[in-house]
């Protein structure tokens, strides 16, 4: 059957769903950090920084950049009012004490017990890039992760076991990729929800772990 993927955007949108009203979110670089354009004006959410900022917004209009804010990833961000910044240090005082609610990462690999990695691959030519992913991965009271179900060369990023080094154990609670919301449970990997024409038995194929269907009723 043909299917279309989703999109980076469309991915970000899903998410931002998902967040609950009064959740202090911390949006890690890369696609994570589009879920801040996609939140909704109805509830209150506070977006953490590890370079220190809370409650800041979506992006700023053109023209109105202020150098003195962006975020972990060197993005331009808006301050809702009432937010805040200070030093990272503080910032990372708050990732290691259970702070967050919600930390929205990427991965390179996820394991089906929902192990994590995503600062390395591994490779003897590519340059490791922690940054707070450690401190975010065990720190958060839940570990959103968004990804692409496969990588460019078509291998699986949900395995059975991870082979790339280890971010953090058991800390990944649900998957949302191009193709799928996958939530990590004790019982196995529970598929919630899966793209238009695509079927369960071709998901399984692009993916390195059992999945269980949970798609019905």
């Amino acid at each position: 059957m043909s299917y279309q993927k989703l999109s980076r955007d469309q991915i970000a949108k899903r998410v931002a769903q998902d967040i609950p009203d009064g959740a202090y979110v911390n949006l890690g670089i890369g696609l994570p950090t589009k879920i801040a354009s996609y939140l909704p004006n109805d509830k209150d959410i506070f977006l953490h920084s590890e370079n220190g900022l809370l409650a800041f917004g979506p992006p700023p209009a053109a023209g109105e950049e202020d150098p003195e804010l962006i975020n972990a990833g060197k993005e331009f961000v808006t301050m809702l009012e009432g937010g805040s910044f200070f030093h990272h240090g503080d910032s990372f005082a708050m990732m290691r004490g259970g702070h967050l609610d919600i930390a929205v990462l990427g991965a390179f690999q996820v394991a089906a017990n929902g192990d994590l990695a995503n600062w390395h691959t591994g490779a003897p030519d590519a340059i490791p890039a922690v940054g707070g992913a450690m401190d975010l991965a065990v720190g958060a009271k839940k570990v959103f992760i968004t990804t692409d179900h496969v990588t460019k060369q078509g291998e699986p990023k949900i395995v059975a076991e991870l082979s790339y080094p280890v971010t953090g154990k058991n800390c990944v609670d649900r998957i949302y990729t191009d193709l799928c919301v996958i939530d990590v449970t004790q019982d196995g990997l529970k598929v919630l929800e899966k793209i238009e024409g695509l079927s369960f038995d071709e998901l399984q194929a692009l993916t390195g772990a059992t999945l269980i269907d949970a798609t019905q009723g």
